[in-house]
């Protein structure tokens, strides 16, 4: 946004004044007494939803609890592609992934829509001052930290690329799969020193300093850390949280796999716990659980800073991860890139200065395209006329009350140089999945029996109606085929 003297300023400030008397109608009193309340926008890289203040009898996550206990976390909310490049793009765009025609890990949203206003964007021209530390759009970890990556440089006024120790030790790493590169390895280290000296630590640094120098001004801070994702690093004393005795594998009926489509499993993970022996995948889920709690650590000095800065009643913090993750279900799945419920369901916890519901979770089904629209009305900015979701703003004032949401999530195979399109639909009850357009398979879940998704109803004749019925829903939002535009299905 171009800068402006003290008379532009002022008119950008009616502007926005008048844009909230606009909203008054829809958004209860409480969330307008601030004409411009701050964003703090929080993005946590591969963080399970079996983790964190969703009641994981090991996780020690005090400020995330903290975080969930004062806003509203959303128990079932669901992103679009359970990818990190695809997801990031759907959040920060508002929009679906065949509509930006992001599927993989190379393409940048504004290859398709150039002139696309981002989440950050929007804001920005409303005249919030908008800044990024680590990363928000996509990055390949750990070869990106440090770099801009995938970023969009019109969505920032400012940003800013830690690069810590972790990039600087990785020969340091254990990859007890030396064949796969760490990124996509279960790879780990307990690593020495302190928080300081990691990268997610020197994001949490730069965001408290950034929070300061802009406490007087409207500001959307994107933070995004790097951690959980592989490899797997934190310092030690966060490993010694776990001991390696209360560690277990999750357990799944023997028959889980023999009803499943091929093409439900991931490409990158196609033997059961990449072939690795129990003790190695308990030490793997030891160090997942160590670099949880670490970025648990920066989200909450993130926390004491907006306290400290007197920040706290006149800011919106907005907590996510790009998807969930997948640590051992379905006899040895792990990471992302499923349509199962491990992957598509995704944390995502929003405290909204002053709003009704804090403290109280919400269980409707709700779609990470949502958040877009949420902070633009809570903001009273001016949304995009196309985006795909719809404000959460009502169920931040009452988080039990009724809400006809459904979620659909989709990822692309690469199914031997043929691209396969996998869509699924998750309603209050039911998951329904499908493999290029059914062709290559069908999975039908009944969530108030089977929340595991272990029985696949898809072939059951009770239930053809249901499946007809759950498939129409994809009309119009999630196509069946492949992309007609260009895919690298080499970083599916």
């Amino acid at each position: 946004m171009p800068r402006t003297g003290r008379r532009g300023r002022a008119v950008v400030r009616n502007f926005q004044l008048l844009v909230l008397a606009s909203c008054a109608l829809t958004l209860p009193p409480s969330l307008l007494r601030s004409a411009a309340p701050n964003v703090l926008f929080i993005a946590v890289d591969d963080l399970s939803t079996a983790l964190g203040c969703y009641g994981h009898p090991l996780a020690q996550t005090p400020h995330l609890d903290r975080l969930a206990a004062t806003g509203v976390r959303f128990d079932r909310a669901y992103n679009q592609l359970p990818l990190c490049n695809p997801s990031r793009a759907s959040v920060l765009t508002g929009l679906r992934p065949d509509t930006i025609k992001v599927y993989d890990l190379d393409r940048h949203f504004r290859a398709e829509l150039p002139d696309i206003i981002t989440l950050p964007q929007a804001f920005r021209r409303a005249g919030w001052w908008t800044g990024r530390v680590g990363k928000i759009y996509h990055y390949d970890v750990p070869s990106g930290i440090g770099t801009d990556g995938l970023d969009d440089p019109p969505s920032w006024d400012q940003s800013v690329n830690p690069r810590g120790r972790d990039v600087t030790e990785q020969a340091l790493i254990v990859n007890p799969t030396p064949a796969k590169p760490v990124s996509a390895a279960l790879s780990w280290l307990a690593a020495d020193g302190d928080d300081a000296g990691q990268t997610d630590g020197l994001i949490a640094t730069a965001a408290i300093r950034l929070l300061a120098e802009k406490r007087d001004r409207p500001f959307f801070l994107g933070v995004g850390f790097f951690r959980p994702h592989t490899p797997y690093v934190a310092p030690r004393k966060y490993f010694d949280l776990y001991p390696l005795e209360k560690i277990r594998l999750p357990v799944a009926p023997a028959d889980d796999r023999a009803d499943l489509p091929p093409l439900a499993f991931a490409h990158n993970n196609p033997t059961p716990h990449y072939g690795l022996d129990e003790l190695t995948c308990r030490r793997a889920l030891q160090a997942y659980y160590a670099c949880v709690s670490f970025v648990d650590a920066q989200v909450g000095r993130l926390l004491d800073a907006l306290d400290a800065q007197k920040l706290t009643d006149r800011t919106i913090v907005v907590l996510w991860s790009d998807h969930g993750y997948h640590l051992g279900e379905h006899q040895g799945v792990w990471q992302k890139r499923t349509l199962f419920e491990e992957a598509t369901r995704a944390p995502l916890i929003i405290r909204a200065p002053a709003a009704a519901g804090n403290g109280r979770p919400a269980s409707a089904i709700v779609e990470f395209v949502d958040i877009f629209p949420t902070l633009t009305a809570l903001a009273g900015i001016v949304a995009p006329a196309n985006l795909a979701g719809r404000s959460l703003a009502p169920l931040l004032q009452e988080p039990g009350r009724a809400w006809d949401g459904q979620a659909f999530s989709q990822v692309l195979r690469p199914n031997n140089g043929r691209p396969a399109m996998g869509r699924s639909v998750r309603t209050g009850r039911w998951r329904y999945t499908e493999w290029d357009g059914g062709v290559a398979g069908a999975e039908l879940y009944d969530h108030d029996r089977d929340p595991g998704e272990y029985t696949n109803l898809a072939q059951d004749p009770a239930h053809a109606a249901t499946r007809q019925e759950l498939r129409a829903r994809f009309i119009g939002r999630v196509a069946a085929g492949p992309p007609t535009s260009p895919v690298a299905t080499s970083r599916l």
